[in-house]
């Protein structure tokens, strides 16, 4: 007969019962429940019950008197966590935002850490540095924010600096970025556009580090209070400006009357547009390079410096004379050379000034007159 402890037929890797099997252990089940005074079904959950403590009895032995049993809790452990010693700096897990990490963040948004623009994906962010960001938390304006919000984290040495900045990139209120090129990756070849000053394209760093150096860019815009003013400000504007027909007809006058200035103001834009093409080609030809009326007109400036200077002369691009000037100190140096030692008509004055003939012949002449080359015999008659 089999134990009820031992395996159930038909268990993972054992041979299947056949159905005589099968129902001799039904007999034999029926069997050992009426010996102990039970039902069959009564009989399979004792049993059932009997391995189940069995299991943790095993679990126990092998994980060591100092575990708790986890088999009745059906969870890990409850307790803290252990975490980095105190005093060093802890490692960044991003996660959501905690109310000190947003905090933290409105005081450095409301400090002067002297952002600039870069561009992200595609969208404009504020960067910064993390030298100035660290330099607010150590000012005498955070211990005066944190007398006020005792939430804030205490700032005692580099090591609770370094904690407390890192708040922002855990909470995913600010990240690291670095520098890189926007047509890295790009088939075509670097575009020479104009340099806008200032503005970086940045991609996220893996590593969100605490380094003096480093650079971050704000995703926490603040609070969103005065955007949805500026919203509903815009639907109501919409809303009135549906009711038109509702309006009093003083008001429908007025609009009317403005509309028809606005394109009077826009028809004489295009016509000065054509005008100053049509300036600029007749003053080419004649008083080249040419004249241009308001030369900042379709330049990315500001409004009103589009309209600074009135007028200006066309740029034209200067033509390089590096190797025009080389050529002609060539040229002065062979001719000074030659009328030093005698040799007007040497190889290399004829050779380096094939470019300025002209200046050869008019130099060279003027250097060897009245000159008189050493004569060898006269000094062997004197010895």
């Amino acid at each position: 007969m089999q134990s009820p402890n031992g395996p159930p037929p038909g268990a993972p890797g054992g041979p299947m019962p056949t159905p005589q099997q099968i129902a001799q252990m039904q007999q034999q089940l029926a069997a050992e429940a009426q010996k102990h005074g039970m039902t069959v079904q009564e009989f399979v959950e004792k049993i059932k019950a009997q391995r189940i403590a069995q299991m943790q009895t095993q679990q126990q032995q092998q994980g060591g008197p100092g575990q708790p049993q986890q088999g009745q809790q059906g969870g890990p452990p409850q307790g803290p966590r252990p975490g980095p010693p105190a005093g060093q700096p802890q490692p960044i897990r991003p996660g959501p935002p905690n109310p000190v990490a947003i905090a933290l963040a409105n005081f450095l948004r409301g400090q002067s850490l002297k952002p600039r623009t870069a561009i992200i994906n595609g969208e404009r962010k504020d960067m910064f540095r993390v030298k100035r960001a660290l330099r607010a938390l150590e000012s005498p304006a955070y211990a005066k924010a944190r007398s006020k919000n005792p939430a804030l984290p205490e700032i005692k040495d580099r090591a609770s600096l370094e904690n407390a900045f890192k708040l922002l990139p855990m909470s995913m209120l600010a990240l690291r970025v670095s520098k890189v090129d926007p047509h890295e990756g790009h088939d075509h070849a670097p575009k020479k556009g104009k340099r806008v000053k200032g503005l970086w394209t940045v991609k996220i760093e893996q590593q969100q580090e605490a380094g003096d150096d480093m650079h971050y860019v704000w995703l926490y815009e603040g609070s969103q209070f005065m955007r949805k003013v500026y919203a509903g400000l815009a639907l109501v504007v919409i809303f009135l400006l549906v009711l038109y027909p509702l309006w009093p007809l003083v008001l429908r006058q007025g609009v009317y009357y403005l509309s028809w200035g606005f394109l009077c103001l826009l028809g004489l834009f295009f016509l000065m547009a054509i005008f100053r093409v049509i300036l600029f080609c007749i003053t080419y030809f004649v008083a080249s390079p040419g004249l241009w009326l308001y030369p900042n007109l379709w330049e990315d400036v500001s409004f009103m410096d589009s309209f600074r200077p009135v007028w200006a002369w066309h740029e034209t691009a200067k033509p390089k004379k590096k190797g025009k000037s080389k050529s002609s100190m060539n040229a002065e140096s062979a001719a000074h050379f030659a009328g030093t030692t005698g040799q007007g008509h040497s190889g290399p004055a004829s050779a380096v000034t094939t470019a300025t003939d002209t200046q050869m012949q008019t130099t060279s002449p003027q250097q060897r007159q009245g000159y008189t080359a050493p004569k060898v015999e006269e000094l062997a008659d004197d010895e």
